[in-house]
């Protein structure tokens, strides 16, 4: 009974959809369209290249190579093998849902287990350097110094979340002395018995990367589409209003943020707690990535939840402190 129930309220909820569609066409559309502005001015660019290369990089055995190099800092620090440290480094540079597409490589390459790729999806949630300087700080916030601010409590949360979730999962890696030769046998190893010619990586690398960005494009727009219809039938204030945004879906939220009469303090706050959840449409990207393996979402969830609260304690606690230091 309760499977016919959800059957049939799903089946409400999506005809509601399909008449606002209709009815508010060009409001939908021009959600639409900030929905390909963003992929394209933002996500394209900055996942793009990170992707095609981190493919390219791992058929080359150069996360071997990461692993023999990072395996003490990586064991000492979050009890994990030494190939997360290349999940790590790549996704702080390249933004979200990066981590989760690393970490999904890597499983597939079978160099990690779902256990272990479950607990490295916990600390790798990285906004884009490039989005928290030049989308929130410079364009919404209009103050490039809290860019740094927000940067550093974003990254500095991940590890406390890596800290805190290091026992969720301990890896059965052997310690010994770092060795460079040692490392570099390792990648030459995975390099040579790697079945494919180059030609044949590359091309690889594009599709996979190609199909990735375009379901990143088609979950953002549709999480645009649901937050333009609960505007357009919930009446709420602007402050709720923003609330709800930043939760489905993020740059939307931030962009109602900036116009909210607010202290730049407070706006400070609710941008790096919305960077640090996410928002939902985040999180269907990382479940639509990881659906077809073992790999869990709970964990990942619940480290979401604390990485918002403690970024936001941490910014409120330096915020005066780190502006008094520009000033």
């Amino acid at each position: 009974m309760r499977q016919k129930v959800g059957t049939i309220v799903i089946i409400i909820m999506v005809l509601f959809i399909g008449y606002e569609m209709l009815t508010d066409a060009r409001e939908i559309l021009d959600s639409v369209k900030f929905s390909l502005q963003i992929w394209l001015e933002n996500i394209f660019p900055s996942l793009f290249p990170f992707f095609v290369l981190s493919e390219i990089l791992i058929k080359l055995g150069f996360v071997e190579f990461m692993g023999e190099i990072f395996n003490p800092l990586m064991k000492l620090l979050f009890k994990a093998r030494g190939e997360a440290g290349f999940v790590l480094a790549m996704s702080m540079l390249s933004g979200f849902p990066s981590g989760a597409k690393y970490t999904k490589e890597l499983y597939d390459a079978k160099i990690i287990n779902e256990h272990e790729a479950t607990k490295l999806l916990t600390f790798t949630h990285f906004s884009s350097p490039m989005f928290i300087y030049g989308t929130i700080a410079v364009s919404f916030l209009n103050n490039a110094e809290v860019g740094l601010l927000i940067l550093i409590i974003h990254v500095i949360t991940n590890f406390i979340i890596g800290y805190i979730f290091k026992n969720y999962y301990i890896s059965n890696n052997n310690q010994h002395p770092f060795s460079l030769k040692k490392a570099f046998i390792k990648m030459h190893h995975k390099r040579i018995n790697n079945q494919e010619d180059f030609g044949q990586i590359i091309t690889s690398a594009l599709l996979n990367t190609i199909n990735t960005l375009l379901l990143i494009l088609g979950v953002i727009s549709m999480f645009l589409i649901i937050t333009t219809i609960i505007n357009n039938n919930i009446a709420v204030n602007i402050y709720t209003k923003s609330i709800l945004n930043g939760i489905f879906e993020v740059t939307q939220g931030l962009k109602y943020i900036s116009i909210l009469d607010f202290p730049l303090k407070i706006k400070t706050i609710l941008s790096t707690m919305f960077i640090s959840f996410g928002g939902l449409s985040v999180h269907m990207q990382v479940i639509s990535i990881i659906s077809e393996t073992k790999i869990k979402y709970l964990p990942f969830l619940v480290a979401r939840v604390m990485h918002t609260a403690i970024a936001g304690i941490l910014v409120y606690l330096l915020f005066d402190i780190w502006l008094n230091i520009y000033l």
